[in-house]
């Protein structure tokens, strides 16, 4: 037997570190059925219970229920898994001291969170097609068209940043179970009064300050995008603010371990 064997140690080229962290990521967030709970049986059982529930109880809005509540319902699907698995995820995974590990190896931290973010933005394709599904089921007819797909996936995009940075601030500063227990309760006080899945106009006195909430703008540029083909500037402007609060905070407190 005859050859060169030439060593070359180093590591491998970011994109490919950041393409492999992804893959992994996506895999542990779909392995987990907790996570899926929260990112795909949670909301499809809130636009089926909302439009059934509404029409039940004579509720009306501007459009038919089913054209308000889904975009809410994908805006509330940005939410569960950009901030509420992604905390929780990331909460245990620095008590297992994954995180600590991956500090060491020559992925770095950006790459890390890139790889996170690439991930979130897989199971969210998957979560639109399956809650879209649902409400094409169910009568939806977006009414949007081309400029409100363009805006819906903007807000996707900012709101998608936005929570994944205050879960990363979370995750990076709490212990596991503190995350655990807060992004849950957060979760659910946001996705039933947070002005996510129905329109702050119904909330009364407190429609102002649902507005300026994460949750509250997503829901409404969602809506104003898919239901009117608009695009709402203080909705975009708030979680443009919301993001880069989030990163900062996010980029200075989060600790490896």
């Amino acid at each position: 037997m005859s050859g060169v064997f030439t060593p070359m140690p180093g590591a491998a080229p970011l994109a490919q570190q950041v393409r492999a962290q992804a893959a992994m990521e996506t895999k542990l967030l779909l392995r987990n059925g907790e996570q899926l709970l929260i990112a795909l049986v949670i909301p499809v059982l809130a636009l089926v219970g909302g439009v059934v529930g509404a029409e039940r109880l004579g509720l009306t809005f501007d459009h038919r229920v089913v054209d308000v509540l889904t975009p809410g319902v994908l805006a509330l699907g940005v939410m569960s898994t950009s901030f509420t698995s992604l905390a929780i995820a990331t909460g245990f995974e620095r008590r297992y001291g994954l995180i600590k590990r991956l500090g060491a190896s020559p992925l770095p931290r950006f790459g890390l969170l890139l790889g996170k973010v690439i991930a979130l933005f897989g199971v969210m394709v998957l979560q639109a097609i399956v809650i879209s599904a649902v409400g094409f089921a169910l009568g939806w007819h977006p009414h949007g068209g081309v400029v409100g797909a363009v805006v819906a996936l903007s807000g996707a995009f900012l709101g998608t940043l936005a929570f994944a940075s205050l879960g990363l601030f979370m995750a990076g500063t709490l212990r596991a179970e503190a995350t655990l227990a807060a992004a849950n309760l957060i979760y659910l006080l946001l996705m039933m009064g947070g002005g996510v899945v129905l329109p702050h106009t119904s909330y009364g006195g407190g429609a102002g300050v649902l507005r300026l909430l994460p949750s509250g703008a997503l829901g409404d540029v969602m809506r104003a995008g898919l239901a009117d083909g608009q695009c709402d500037a203080l909705g975009m402007f708030v979680l443009m603010v919301w993001a880069i609060a989030g990163s900062l905070l996010a980029g200075r407190f989060f600790k490896w371990e």
